[in-house]
């Protein structure tokens, strides 16, 4: 009987089934060059892109180029004990973190490995770090809203759960600020966060813990750490470890909240990697693929849709700027990836107000769909009146002489920023935003002197939750914000301002509408 070669292969193949579970099988490679962190392999047949390999001595790689007769990797730790000649074996693994509740309150490096002394992590899942985007068949319009507590952004550049908004803005302009006083405000939320530490100082990652340790942040936040001291692969490696864990908690139908702080060192240390697996350079030195290496890792944030078990992910990237240029090659690629972005201007920071939040550069692509009906409804003009507010403020710093409406315009704009300033670790709930906003845009605080804002602002919280809980109840429920809701709380104001006593403001203060209006516009219009 003859045998085609097709039963003979299938024959052998069905043997070796039979055997394998007790066969170590691998591929073997030798490695031809070594420096830098960088190693030359050759063999390894059937190498895959990403996957890990083994080196003599404990040390672990990851294959980032696939060349025609020599492979790239990037060492994962020191090279020191690498030598030509060294025999490597190909793991048929890619890099796997582990994901799931188990890592919730854990501080881990890029591997998923933990670096805060409370011993392993025994997590069930893992996951690779890569992981295809969500189809658009299986997302679904963001609509719910993800509250910063921060009130310039949740009254004007509203962020919604699956939304990706850019944080942006020269260095020591708060950017880093804005995504901690978030996760500061996810607290009782059911939002898990992630937070990405790439390229920062040790020190800087500590403190950053103790804070989150001291609010109780850390019981529902991880920290994955790839500090300035570690190698340039486990920074590039350390967002994907992270939006690996948050996409755990979004395919299982919760929320995550992911910050890569920050997205320009993760570029560098991408485009050092690259450079040394002898990669061309682009435009300002960086490879040609650094845009793929942003939109693959912040596409898969999103809103899944209900069949899916609604769970999201939203992503808040941190981006610096050098002398205010959002046009270079790293801000342009993420603005073009993000669905809009929060612009720190250092003008403002210096000058006292903060969050350094630019209303005219900010941009929110969800806008209103990502807010409560009340908030919606009342800060409505605020964007435009602050708009008009800068507009004037320059106009009247020459010293002209100005009608009474633009003196009462420019002395409305005042009180916004007033308002609109916040410390830091302080996230405000969104009621408390609502009833602010709506006392300044409508003008209850005229005849309240600019100095007096920050104890008004304090007090009149304090009252409303004393003596009216029921319309901060009202608010937050999602209430829309009807002429009854809107009579209580203007009623509530007056009453207020009948006992408020301005502090650190020298001489009486006539709270009076009608002689306050003659104040105004008697007062000498400052320059912005």
């Amino acid at each position: 009987m003859e045998l085609s070669p097709e039963a003979v292969a299938s024959a052998i193949r069905a043997r070796l089934a039979e055997i394998r579970p007790g066969i170590d099988v691998y591929t073997q490679g030798t490695v031809i060059e070594v420096g830098d962190g960088i190693a030359r392999l050759s063999g390894l047949r059937g190498a895959m892109m990403g996957e890990l390999v083994d080196f003599p001595h404990g040390a672990v790689g990851i294959i980032l180029n696939l060349e025609e007769d020599t492979v790239g990797v990037a060492l994962l730790g020191s090279d020191v004990d690498v030598k030509e000649g060294d025999t490597v074996r190909g793991t048929g693994r890619v890099i796997e973190v582990p994901v799931g509740t188990a890592v919730v309150g854990r501080v881990v490096n890029a591997l998923g490995l933990p670096i805060d002394g409370k011993g392993p992590i025994n997590a069930p899942t893992r996951r690779p770090i890569e992981h295809p985007a969500p189809g658009i068949a299986v997302r679904t319009p963001v609509s719910e809203p993800l509250q910063t507590g921060i009130l310039a952004i949740d009254s004007m550049i509203p962020i919604g759960r699956g939304q990706r908004e850019l944080i942006i803005g020269d260095r020591q302009t708060g950017k880093t600020a804005i995504a901690v006083d978030t996760i500061l405000n996810q607290r009782g939320k059911d939002i898990i966060c992630i937070y990405v530490a790439i390229g920062q100082k040790r020190s800087t990652i500590a403190k950053l813990v103790k804070l989150f340790e001291e609010e109780g942040a850390m019981d529902y936040t991880t920290v994955v750490a790839a500090s300035a001291s570690e190698l340039a692969p486990l920074q590039y490696i350390a967002p994907y470890a992270g939006c690996a864990m948050a996409e755990e908690f979004m395919y299982t139908g919760r929320h995550a909240l992911i910050v890569y702080d920050d997205l320009s060192k993760h570029a560098i240390a991408y485009r050092a990697t690259s450079l040394l697996l002898r990669r061309p350079p682009g435009r300002e030195a960086f490879p040609g693929d650094v845009f793929y290496l942003h939109s693959r890792l912040l596409e898969r944030s999103a809103k899944l849709a209900p069949a899916l078990g609604g769970g999201s992910m939203t992503a808040l990237p941190i981006v610096e700027t050098l002398a205010g240029d959002v046009s270079a090659y790293i801000p342009t690629n993420v603005i073009s990836i993000t669905d809009g972005q929060i612009y720190l201007e250092s003008e403002l920071f210096f000058s006292g107000v903060r969050p350094a939040v630019n209303v005219g550069l900010s941009v929110s692509r969800v806008g209103g769909e990502a807010q409560l009906p009340a908030m919606k409804k009342v800060a409505g003009r605020l964007r435009l009146d602050l708009a008009q507010y800068r507009e004037l403020a320059e106009f009247a710093q020459f010293g002209t002489e100005l009608d009474p409406e633009t003196r009462a315009r420019l002395e409305k704009g005042k009180r916004i920023v007033e308002v609109l300033k916040q410390p830091q670790y302080q996230p405000m709930p969104v009621e408390d935003q609502v009833m602010l906003i709506f006392a300044v845009v409508r003008r209850h605080l005229d005849d309240v002197p600019v100095e007096a804002i920050a104890s008004f602002k304090t007090e009149f919280i304090e009252h409303m939750h004393r003596a009216h809980p029921e319309i901060a109840q009202a608010i937050a429920s999602g209430k829309d914000f009807d002429d009854d809701l809107e009579a209580r709380l203007t009623s509530a104001i007056r009453e207020f301002k009948e006992v408020f006593t301005p502090k650190g403001v020298e001489g009486p203060v006539e709270t009076s509408p009608r002689k306050a209006q003659g104040a105004i516009e008697s007062q000498v219009i400052e320059g912005a």
